[in-house]
C-alpha cells in the first residue's frame, strides 16, 4: 500500500474534519426542529444522518421518537431492526423494538419481546438493572417490576432490588407493597434507617397509611424478633401517631435485649411529657425508676417523674392544694436522696414555683431561687432561668421594677440567644400589663423576626391582640382594662379577674375584645371547676360566626372538659368526631383524632 505523503495526509485530515463539522451542523439543525416540534423536517435530516453509523449514538433517541410521533412505523421498524443487526449486544435497541410494537398497538408482540429480554438478563444483575431503569424511564414500570421479580427468583435472593422495587410501587401507587420493599431494604441496610423514615414520613401522611405500616411491622417483628431495625421503625411509627404507650412497649423490649438501661425508654418518656401525655409519661418514668435504680438514668427519670405528676396536677381542675404539697414532699425527698447537682437544682426551681404560684408562699420561693442563683453548680443557663422566675415572683407581689431589672439582666447576658429572647418577651408582657402598648410593641416587633418559633408565635399573638383592639379604640381604655385583667390572672387572682371581665362585657358591648373576654372567662371557670359555666360560654363562641377565629379552640376545649372533667366519654367522642369534620385544618386536628381513637379503644 502506497504511504501518504505529508500533503495528502493534510488533505485527508481537512476533508475528515469538514465532514464531522458538517455532520454536527446537521445534527444541531435537526435537534432544533425536534425541539420546536417540526418533526417532518427533523425526520428528513435525521434520516440522512442515520445512514452513517457513527451518527447513531448522537441522534437515536430523537430520531426514534420522531418516527413514532409521525406514526411512520414501517420506517421505524426497518431502522430499529437494522440497528439490532449492527449492534446485537445493545439491549436498549431490543427494548426500543418492543416499545415500537406497543405504539403500533401490537401488545402481544411487545409483551413477547420484553419478556424475552427479561429472560436473557435475569441472572445478570447489572444488565437487569439497566433494562429495568430503561423501562421505567419510558413509562413501562410493570415490566421493570417483572424484571426485578424474575431476577430475585432466578438468583433465589428474596430481598434483592428492594429499593428499586419500592420506588416502582411508589410510582404505581401500591403503598402496601411499597412499604414491604422499603422494610426489606432497611433490614438489609440498617444504617439507612433515617433515609427510609424520611421517605415514609413524606409519603404516609394519612392515618390509614400509618396503621397499615404499623400492622406490617408488627407481623415482621413477630417473625423476626432479632431484627432490631424493625423495632426501631415500629417505635417511630407509633411516635408518628403519638401513641407513646405503643412506642414505650417496643422501646422497653429493645432496652432489655440491648442492655441499654432505659436509654430508649427515656427518650419516649420525654416526648410523651412534651406532648402533654402525662399519664403515659408517668408510666414510663416510673418503669425506669423501678427497673434501673443504679443506672445513669435513675436520677433524671425520677426528676421527670415528679415533673410529669406536677403537670398532670396543674392541668386537673380545680388544682388541689394537697396535691401540690405532695409534690413539694417528693421534690424534698429527691434532693435529700441525691444531694445538690444540676438535676436536683432544676427540681428545686420547680419546687420554688409551686410555693409561689400555688401555695402563696412567695418568701420561700424567693429564698430557694436566690440559693440556686448563688450556687456555682447551677451553671449559667439555670441561673438565668432562676432570675426570670424571680422576676415573675416580684411581679406577683407587685414590684414590677424589680421584675424588669432581672429580665433585663438576663436579656443583656444572653443577646441573640433563646434565653435573651425569652427575657425580652417577659419585659414586653410587663409593659403590656402596665398598659404601655407602644413600648410593648417595640419589643414584640423584634421578637417576631429573630427568635425561636415558640417565642415568635407568642410575640405575634400578643402583637395582633394589641393591634386589633387599639386601631378602632384610640383611647385604649378597654385594652388597658383587659391587660390589667391578664395581670390579675398572672397573680392568680381569678375571682377578681372574673368580676372585671363581667364588668367589661357590660361596659363595652360589641367591642372587638368580646371573643377574647369570653375565652378568658371560659378558661378561668374551667380552672376553678365551674365546668358547666365554662361549657355554656364556649358554646357562645362556637355559635357566634363573628368569633370564628376562636371557635376551633372553644370546640376542642368543650371536648376536653367532657372527657377529662365530667367523664362523659360518649359526649366527648361526639365532640371530637364532629370537630374533625368542622375544623379539618385546625392545629388541634391531630390531637382530636388521637383522643377519639383512644376513647373508642383503638389506642391504649
Amino acid at each position: 500500500m502506497k504511504p501518504y505523503n505529508l500533503y495528502e495526509f493534510l488533505i485527508f485530515i481537512l476533508i475528515t474534519t469538514c465532514g464531522f463539522a458538517q455532520n454536527n451542523d446537521q445534527i444541531q439543525l435537526a435537534n432544533e426542529y425536534y425541539i420546536q416540534g417540526d418533526f417532518t423536517k427533523a425526520k428528513d435530516i435525521y434520516g440522512d444522518l442515520a445512514n452513517k453509523t457513527r451518527n447513531i449514538p448522537l441522534i437515536h433517541n430523537n430520531y426514534f421518537n420522531v418516527l413514532i410521533n409521525t406514526q411512520d412505523y414501517k420506517l421505524a421498524e426497518k431502522y430499529i431492526s437494522k440497528l439490532i443487526r449492527q449492534f446485537p449486544d445493545n439491549i436498549f435497541y431490543k427494548i426500543d423494538k418492543g416499545i415500537l410494537f406497543t405504539r403500533m398497538g401490537n401488545l402481544e408482540l411487545a409483551d413477547k419481546n420484553f419478556k424475552g429480554i427479561i429472560k436473557t438478563v435475569e441472572r445478570d444483575q447489572y444488565k437487569l438493572r439497566i433494562c429495568a431503569q430503561y423501562w421505567s424511564s419510558n413509562q413501562f414500570p410493570e415490566y421493570a417490576l417483572e424484571a426485578y421479580q424474575r431476577g430475585r427468583k432466578a438468583l433465589n435472593e428474596p430481598s434483592l432490588y428492594s429499593l428499586e422495587m419500592a420506588n416502582i410501587y411508589r410510582v404505581l401507587n401500591n403503598r402496601d407493597q411499597m412499604v414491604v420493599e422499603y422494610l426489606n431494604y432497611v433490614n438489609l441496610n440498617p444504617k439507612n434507617i433515617n433515609y427510609v423514615k424520611n421517605i415514609l414520613q413524606n409519603l404516609l401522611s394519612e392515618e390509614e397509611d400509618l396503621k397499615t405500616l404499623e400492622t406490617i411491622l408488627y407481623e415482621k417483628v413477630q417473625k423476626n424478633p432479632d431484627q432490631f431495625v424493625l423495632n426501631e421503625l415500629l417505635i417511630w411509627v407509633n411516635l408518628q401517631q403519638k401513641n407513646f404507650y405503643g412506642a414505650f412497649v417496643q422501646a422497653r423490649s429493645l432496652d432489655r435485649r440491648l442492655k441499654t438501661e432505659g436509654n430508649k425508654v427515656m427518650d419516649i418518656g420525654v416526648m410523651a411529657l412534651q406532648n402533654k401525655d402525662y399519664e403515659n409519661a408517668i408510666k414510663i418514668f416510673s418503669y425506669i425508676v423501678k427497673e434501673y435504680p443504679k443506672s445513669f438514668n435513675y436520677v433524671l427519670s425520677k426528676r421527670y417523674l415528679i415533673n410529669a405528676k406536677e403537670e398532670r396536677i396543674k392541668n386537673t381542675f380545680p388544682v388541689q392544694t394537697s396535691d401540690i404539697q405532695e409534690l413539694i414532699i417528693e421534690y424534698n425527698h429527691l434532693v435529700e436522696e441525691v444531694g445538690l447537682n444540676k438535676t436536683t437544682l432544676q427540681a428545686l426551681r420547680s419546687k420554688a414555683l409551686l410555693h409561689a404560684f400555688y401555695l402563696d408562699e412567695k418568701d420561700k420561693a424567693i429564698l430557694i431561687l436566690n440559693k440556686i442563683i448563688n450556687t456555682p453548680k447551677s451553671g449559667p443557663r439555670l441561673i438565668a432561668n432562676a432570675k426570670l422566675d424571680l422576676g415573675d415572683i416580684y411581679l406577683l407581689i407587685g414590684e414590677p421594677w424589680e421584675s424588669t431589672l432581672l429580665y433585663s439582666q438576663v436579656e443583656k447576658a444572653n443577646k441573640e440567644a433563646p434565653l435573651g429572647y425569652e427575657a425580652k418577651l417577659r419585659n414586653a408582657k410587663l409593659h403590656y400589663y402596665k398598659g404601655d402598648f407602644a413600648l410593648a410593641q417595640s419589643h414584640l416587633d423584634i421578637l417576631k423576626e429573630a427568635t425561636t418559633r415558640e417565642i415568635s408565635n407568642d410575640a405575634i399573638s400578643l402583637s395582633l391582640l394589641i393591634k386589633e383592639n387599639t386601631v378602632l379604640d384610640t383611647s385604649d381604655v378597654a385594652m388597658k382594662e383587659y391587660a390589667a385583667v391578664e395581670l390579675l390572672l398572672f397573680q392568680n387572682k381569678k375571682n377578681d379577674a372574673l368580676k372585671k371581665l363581667d364588668g367589661m362585657l357590660n361596659h363595652y358591648k360589641g367591642h372587638s375584645l368580646t371573643d377574647d373576654i369570653y375565652w378568658m372567662q371560659a378558661t378561668i371557670h374551667q380552672e376553678i371547676g365551674n365546668f358547666q359555666t365554662a361549657l355554656s360560654i364556649l358554646q357562645k363562641i362556637v355559635e357566634d360566626q363573628q368569633q370564628d377565629i376562636r371557635s376551633d379552640d372553644a370546640y376542642f376545649m368543650m371536648g376536653t372538659i367532657y372527657e377529662e372533667h365530667l367523664n362523659l366519654k360518649e359526649k366527648a367522642m361526639e365532640i371530637y368526631q364532629d370537630f374533625l369534620v368542622k375544623y379539618p385544618g385546625s392545629i388541634y386536628t391531630s390531637e382530636a383524632r388521637k383522643r377519639f381513637r383512644t376513647l373508642r379503644g383503638d389506642l391504649p
